[in-house]
């Protein structure tokens, strides 16, 4: 059985509080995008995950699609599987590429062995593998609170849009992006910001990694300025970085950003 797991970006991400648990509170808006990697499960001996495609940090052996189904097989009498991970969502980009892994194989298992779980229940496994890991149960926008696993309905569709992401050669680690911030409230809540027309949000919507990984990286801040010399109406850094979307009204074609970075289009 096969399944495609697409990347997130984030609509604005304010860190408000640090939590007693050692994680920190946030707010931001999920959407999903067209950045997808490729999952496979077949029967087999022993369970193993093989990862193709983008080469990604540490052994295969501690990956979190290996994590999910151990999680699953502790309740329920699964088989072995053979797990084929075809990796083509950028890593260290913030965009949730091994949160997404996880949930749809989370999904995958739940089809093929007919687990009868429904999406709180596939939800409630997924939050225990990532913060934003739940999120791709439902694969819908939804304004994200708590450690960014606490969801609600938002009204946001940018499909009349042509959103095109820039992937630079640099990975931003989330120990790296979170060392430098400082947690504050902002005096509006972003669920009420991101309501305000696209053409507001370039004044509005924050990303508040972008101050401590700019400084480091100063190259990240450099694709975000040719984005808006390009025309984009809206452009932000997701997640923690390392990636920059841009929101244009039309198709465009960025042949001096390809030079030096990875660029998906109309995702």
């Amino acid at each position: 059985m096969l399944a495609f797991a697409n990347a997130k970006i984030n609509l604005g991400l304010y860190v408000t509080e640090k939590r007693p648990d050692g994680y920190h509170n946030l707010e931001t808006v999920f959407y999903p995008v067209k950045i997808n990697d490729v999952i496979e499960i077949t029967d087999a001996g022993e369970t193993t995950c093989q990862i193709k495609g983008i080469d990604i940090p540490g052994s295969t052996t501690d990956n979190i699609c290996l994590k999910a189904f151990d999680l699953l097989k502790n309740d329920f009498d699964l088989p072995a599987q053979q797990i084929t991970l075809l990796k083509n969502i950028p890593v260290g980009a913030g965009l949730g590429g091994g949160s997404s892994d996880a949930a749809f194989l989370i999904k995958l298992l739940n089809d093929k062995f007919q687990l009868g779980l429904n999406t709180h229940q596939m939800e409630d496994y997924a939050r225990q593998l990532g913060a934003d890991c739940a999120f791709f149960i439902n694969n819908r926008p939804v304004f994200a609170e708590g450690k960014g696993d606490e969801f609600s309905e938002v009204d946001v569709d940018l499909s009349g849009y042509k959103i095109i992401l820039v992937k630079p050669p640099v990975h931003v680690s989330t120990a790296d992006a979170y060392s430098g911030i400082v947690p504050h409230r902002s005096s509006k809540s972003l669920k009420d910001l991101i309501q305000l027309p696209l053409k507001d949000w370039k004044s509005n919507l924050k990303n508040y990694f972008e101050d401590t990984v700019f400084l480091k990286y100063p190259e990240i801040a450099t694709v975000k300025q040719a984005l808006y010399h390009e025309g984009a109406i809206f452009a932000a850094m997701s997640g923690s970085g390392s990636s920059v979307f841009a929101i244009f009204e039309d198709q465009v074609k960025l042949p001096e950003l390809e030079k030096d970075n990875k660029v998906f289009y109309n995702i």
